[in-house]
């Protein structure tokens, strides 16, 4: 098959194509020359682009070992100190004149064990005693916990007697108290230990488990449920605050003459009608459309009981801007990137989550007063430039004419205004008034 068939199957032209299709000069790549003391491959790789960690210096990559040094790679045998038995392993040592490398391994130091208190016979006898758990198996759970690092989800899987995670907490954490506090010279030196200051509470415990697993076991339809029950709820919270504010009277005359005053008015004059009743809401005070919100959200939060900390500062979050713009809503959060502080926290705490809103509240106060000294200052340049076209001129409704019985002098009259009623039309001249036409020959 010639080359005019293959193009006629593909549906090509046949006209050759022209040189410059053809052959088109590729451009010439600039020449770098490989640095020295990185091999070829490395370069080709990396294709000359800085690398994203120091390198190496290139003297220490062509420095030699001394010549009096013989180093050697040997298979030896080592053992761990995190291992109390002599089991030994076996890797590829580093030998330098065939002295072989002392010392323990190098990954021992990252073993890290709990520390667990002991105690004697006659402390067991005098402070540790507990009616419902035996000196066998409080023995036990210490060794268990010694050895599984106080994980007590294991420790209950492999405690021989039928008990809870919770029970062996508080039988571990409450015997760990009466020996700190029996071994304190005074109750001051532990008063501060975390173990005095924040007791484990079982009863707690049990009921935030519990209340964890409703939220996680939800199916959808009590979801549902959940999220019509709080909006009902975030409607009359909102009715009561609409009723409170329409019972509460209002400002006395007196109250008013003072702000009045505090605003520059005068009295006798008029206000003007670009006053501070014309700002905008956000400008002046607190919406109490957000108010409303902050308060059923706060309502509705206490109605879950159980909640994740970093959900209900969600759902506080959205109440607080509720009621602004976008355009609003972005400058927070730009000023708070500007000031160096997460969107969301990173430790949610209850103090840290506070803090983060009154932050946000403060923020949106200072963009609130902005935006009512910019309304200000264009008020007062409105002003400026009303007084400056409020000087008198000449009346619009007075022209001036022409008077033919005087010489060159104008008099002014007063424009004729005529109105004309609807389906009225302008009264046509008289004829009088007009030349005469002139006669044709088709009028003879």
């Amino acid at each position: 098959m010639g080359g005019t068939d293959a193009k006629d199957i593909l549906g090509l032209p046949k006209t050759p194509l022209s040189l410059t299709q053809e052959k088109r000069p590729r451009p010439q790549k600039e020449s770098h020359r490989k640095p020295d003391g990185i091999s070829r491959e490395v370069y080709a790789l990396t294709g000359g682009v800085a690398p994203l960690m120091p390198s190496i210096d290139v003297t220490h990559l062509k420095r030699r070992p001394p010549p009096q040094e013989k180093v050697t790679w040997q298979w030896l045998a080592f053992t761990n100190s995190a291992r109390k038995d002599d089991f030994q392993l076996y890797h590829w040592a580093r030998v330098v004149n065939d002295v072989p490398p002392t010392g323990d391994y190098s990954f021992a130091k990252y073993n890290k064990s709990v520390d667990i208190l002991k105690y004697t016979d006659d402390e067991y006898e005098n402070l540790l005693t507990d009616p419902v758990w035996t000196k066998e198996e409080t023995d036990q759970l210490f060794e268990l916990c010694e050895k599984f690092d106080l994980r007590f989800v294991v420790i209950a899987d492999r405690f021989p007697v039928s008990r809870t995670v919770e029970e062996l907490k508080d039988r571990y954490y409450s015997v760990n108290r009466a020996l700190l506090r029996a071994r304190a010279q005074s109750p001051a030196d532990v008063a501060n230990h975390p173990l005095m200051k924040e007791p484990y509470d079982i009863t707690r415990d049990r009921e935030r488990k519990r209340a964890l697993s409703m939220v996680l076991s939800q199916s959808r339809h009590q979801e549902k449920k959940d999220a019509e029950i709080l909006a009902e709820a975030k409607r009359i919270t909102e009715m009561r605050l609409a009723a409170r504010r329409a019972e509460e009277p209002d400002v006395s005359a007196n109250e008013k003459i003072g702000l009045d005053k505090a605003d520059g008015a005068v009295p006798g004059r008029s206000v003007s009608p670009s006053s501070n009743s014309q700002l905008p809401a956000t400008a002046v005070a607190p919406s109490t459309l957000t108010m409303a919100d902050y308060a059923s959200t706060l309502a509705s939060l206490r109605m879950l009981h159980v909640y994740l900390r970093t959900y209900g500062l969600e759902q506080m979050v959205q109440a607080a801007s509720s009621a602004v713009g976008l355009r609003t809503i972005k400058r927070v959060e730009q000023t708070l990137q500007d000031l160096g502080v997460n969107l969301k926290p990173k430790v949610p705490t209850k103090t840290v989550c506070d803090e983060h809103l009154e932050l946000r509240k403060e923020i949106l106060t200072l963009l609130n007063l902005q935006k009512q000294l910019q309304y200000k200052e264009s008020e007062g340049s409105s002003h400026r430039e009303g007084s400056y076209a409020a000087m008198p001129d000449t009346p619009k409704d007075r022209v001036f004419a022409s008077d033919p019985f005087s010489f060159g002098a104008e008099r002014p009259i007063k424009k004729e205004q005529k109105r004309k009623g609807p389906g009225r039309q302008a009264d046509s001249p008289s004829p009088a008034h007009k030349r005469p036409r002139k006669m044709k020959a088709s009028d003879l």
